[in-house]
């Protein structure tokens, strides 16, 4: 099940390349490149680098999380709790 970004940019395709035009130019940035580097640099150490287990670190600052899926709907759960 795909999110509502993803459904958008899959029926648009003049805006999907836009995105993606865009996304390509900010990874380039130095900003975007360190976020990049550092989130394959934690993939590595955890060994969900490449291998194509469909796993990933969470990429955030001083993150050892191992085996969190891709799927956002998975990750976004325990960020989503309902605060007593």
């Amino acid at each position: 099940m795909a999110g509502k970004t993803a459904e958008y940019y899959r029926k648009n395709p003049e805006a999907r390349k836009k995105r993606l035009k865009q996304q390509s130019a900010y990874q380039k940035t130095p900003k975007g490149s360190t976020i990049k580097k550092n989130a394959n640099k934690l993939n590595r150490k955890l060994g969900t680098y490449g291998n194509g287990d469909g796993k990933d670190a969470a990429h955030y600052k001083g993150s050892t999380t191992k085996g969190r899926t891709q799927s956002p709907s998975t990750n976004r759960k325990s960020r989503l709790k309902i605060r007593k």
